[in-house]
């Protein structure tokens, strides 16, 4: 695939995705209401008649089967309204529309994948035109003016049969008889392009040959007699003919008017309205051949194309590969500007210019990391609007009665975290609706609570992280049960009574921990949750669980802004250089050895804020030598990940700095780096490399548990 196609197809698979996302939102809202409003309808069809041209033109026959029938069916709904279809039939149709978006983003996925598409789609084509001939036939037979209007419903691809009979050129007044550039290729779906825009602005107009979106022997047909489009008002020529002059790979045009057509007598009152119904209620129709029809002694416009000028865009679309690398780039700018002004050559030199250069470069360079920063932030309104559809079908399935409210849709992440959240956010409210919310609505009465319960996915900033949260008022979770459970599979590494509400809770996250409804009804929520936990800690991020017995659950999710650059304290251990996430540090404190206890195995720990935690030595961890070894010489930081809570001994503290993130290269990967806790690296302004740790992994391998 050349790089044009390349890029053709990254832009519709970017156009399809979207369009996709907000039909679902916009069916989504639309049975909350339980009916269609004229502007749904309308945007329904657009859609489906932008995807049916676009995959028209890739040649993807599957998609645009299944969007032009869709697009049929919704142009007999927008002609008759909305209102001509009972709730029965607005009932499938919104079955109907829901399976249709899960067809077309299933053969999407295909396209992304590079596999071959469905060759098959009859039966659910005929699904389709199965609804249509229903809704069509019913409203036939219970309107006179429907049955009289050529048998009831008028798809778009039967009113441009009837048109393209040779007589009826006669009734059109105005043509634009269209040339494109030699050799241009794909004639007939750049004539399709044109008509899609005609179609976009509102005209009535009928195009000629009339087959350009399905026959690839129409291309022949308009390089040997151009491409025909007939209006019927002179405004709309003129509209018309703006938006064929700003279109592509255009050689010439003609207006031409056809002193031949038939017009209508605008006072014959013997013309009836049974006569005029299926013209003004048809679709785009599409003409016989015009040249022999129009007068060639009458004067034509004709016009050269202008050059395709430049059109005021306010959003682009930017491959995220080439963001990555305006943030790699950026990244060893401000290394590189690092390294000049902290280079030793410099030291003990009063160079007062070069002080205040160095200060304005560090000012632009933070400028421009910032700005690089942004363009990959976007918001997590698509990821939750996409619990939605999630809570729709889960509603339907196991019946029950629940409703989601999201607050904070608008905060912003990187675009890599937005990916990375969007299959634990739905393992997550999958589990709150399936194991959290009572299956009785008895049941929540009984307790006091509202009958219909309630999933509540917020998202909230909080300097340097995102905090998102999914709660329920639903059953709760015993704790007690869960401990027992966690007991009898042997997973348990203290006594019970040892055990806080949070570590139990967090147990649920251990991986091969499953409940079972055997014990309690309560404790269904563990399957699956340690893969959101490793697909969260992936992207840098933690998860905790509360709950109360009773009264619902919640899911709390701690992610950082972006994964590029992170705030982190530098800290050496022996000639070792490495730093500590700022987010995963609590307090940084002197103690004695008269400080520190053992616990029954034999594992130092050591008193803070009325607790004890263990205390992790770095240097016999990683087998630094020339460290600090005596507590008293050393430094003790009390750090924080996920469920671990522990101490770091490391020899002192150097500073606080905003470091850019190095991943490790791929072929270390075989060694199991991260296991060591170690989750990246980063230059450091003399051009030494300072080990970024992972404070969760950290503590297992210091405990030697994988």
């Amino acid at each position: 695939m050349d790089a044009s196609m390349e890029s053709l197809l990254e832009t519709y698979l970017f156009e399809t995705n979207s369009l996709l996302d907000g039909l679902d939102e916009l069916l989504i809202n639309a049975e909350k209401i339980g009916d269609f409003s004229e502007d749904d309808v309308n945007e329904i069809f657009r859609s489906m008649h932008t995807i049916k041209g676009s995959s028209a033109m890739l040649e993807f026959n599957c998609l645009m089967e299944v969007a032009h029938h869709i697009e049929d069916l919704f142009f007999y709904i927008r002609e008759n309204g909305i209102d001509s279809l009972d709730q029965t039939h607005k009932s499938e149709l919104f079955n109907l529309m829901f399976k249709s978006t899960d067809k077309l983003r299933s053969e999407i996925e295909k396209v992304e994948n590079n596999e071959p598409l469905e060759t098959n789609i009859d039966s659910f084509v005929g699904e389709i035109n199965g609804l249509l001939k229903k809704i069509s036939g019913e409203a036939a037979d219970s309107s006179e003016k429907q049955s009289s209007n050529t048998s009831g419903a008028v798809s778009a691809d039967d009113t441009k049969a009837a048109a393209s009979l040779p007589e009826t050129a006669d009734n059109i007044p105005y043509f634009i008889h269209v040339y494109f550039e030699d050799g241009c290729g794909m004639e007939n779906l750049r004539a399709f392009m044109i008509v899609n825009a005609l179609q976009e602005r509102s005209l009535d107009f009928t195009y000629y040959p009339d087959d350009v979106d399905s026959n690839p022997d129409s291309a022949e047909k308009i390089i040997t007699d151009g491409f025909y489009i007939g209006l019927h008002s002179e405004e709309d020529l003129e509209r018309a003919a703006t938006v064929v002059e700003g279109s592509q790979n255009i050689r010439s045009y003609e207006m031409v008017e056809n002193h031949e057509s038939a017009e209508p007598e605008q006072n014959d009152e013997t013309e009836s309205k049974a006569e005029k119904a299926p013209a003004d209620t048809a679709a785009p129709a599409a003409p016989a051949p015009a040249k022999a029809k129009a007068d060639s002694s009458a004067p034509a416009k004709k016009k050269d194309a202008a050059p395709h000028g430049a059109v005021k865009q306010d959003l682009i679309s930017v491959n995220l590969s080439k963001l990555d690398a305006l943030m790699a780039l950026v990244g060893e700018i401000v290394i590189t500007e690092s390294m000049v002004t902290s280079s030793p050559d410099l030291q003990g030199l009063n160079l007062d210019n070069f002080n205040k250069s160095a200060r304005q470069l560090r000012k632009l360079t933070d400028d421009l990391q910032d700005i690089s920063m942004s363009l990959r932030m976007v918001s997590v309104s698509g990821v939750f609007q996409k619990m939605n559809r999630i809570v729709r079908d889960m509603k339907k399935n196991l019946n029950r009665d629940v409703r989601l409210k999201i607050i904070g849709e608008n905060t912003e992440v990187d675009k890599t975290i937005v990916d990375g959240i969007g299959d634990p956010l739905m393992h997550i409210v999958r589990n709150a609706i399936d194991h959290g919310i009572e299956e009785n609505v008895e049941d929540r009465i009984a307790a006091g609570k509202d009958p219909q319960g309630e999933v509540i996915l917020s998202a909230t900033h909080t300097g340097s992280e995102v905090i998102i949260s999914v709660s329920d008022d639903g059953r709760g979770m015993d704790t007690d049960a869960i401990l027992a459970k966690a007991a009898r599979n042997g997973i348990l590494t203290k006594p019970e009574s040892d055990y806080s509400q949070k570590e139990i809770l967090m147990l649920l996250m251990t991986p091969g921990f499953s409940t079972n409804t055997e014990v309690t009804e309560y404790s269904g929520r563990g399957v699956g949750l340690d893969v959101v936990k490793k697909n969260v800690e992936a992207i840098g991020g933690v998860v905790s669980i509360t709950s109360e017995l009773g009264k619902g659950s919640c899911t709390t999710l701690k992610i950082p802004l972006t994964l590029a650059i992170a705030d982190g304290m530098e800290i050496s251990v022996g000639k070792s250089i490495f730093t500590v996430p700022i987010s995963n540090i609590r307090q940084s404190f002197k103690a004695t050895e008269e400080d520190i206890v053992l616990d029954p195995a034999g594992h130092e720990m050591i008193r803070c804020m009325d607790a004890f935690y263990p205390i992790v030595r770095a240097h016999e961890l990683y087998s630094i030598p020339d460290a600090c070894t005596k507590i008293d010489d050393g430094i003790l930081m009390w750090v924080e990940a996920s469920d671990r809570s522990y101490c770091l001994f490391v020899d002192k503290l150097i500073g606080e700095h905003q470091v850019v993130v190095k991943p490790l290269p791929p072929y270390l990967q075989q060694f199991h780096i991260k296991d060591s806790g170690i989750s990246g690296c980063t230059i450091l302004g003399d051009g030494n490399i300072s080990i970024i740790l992972d404070i969760a992994h950290v503590y297992e391998a210091a405990r030697g548990i994988f």
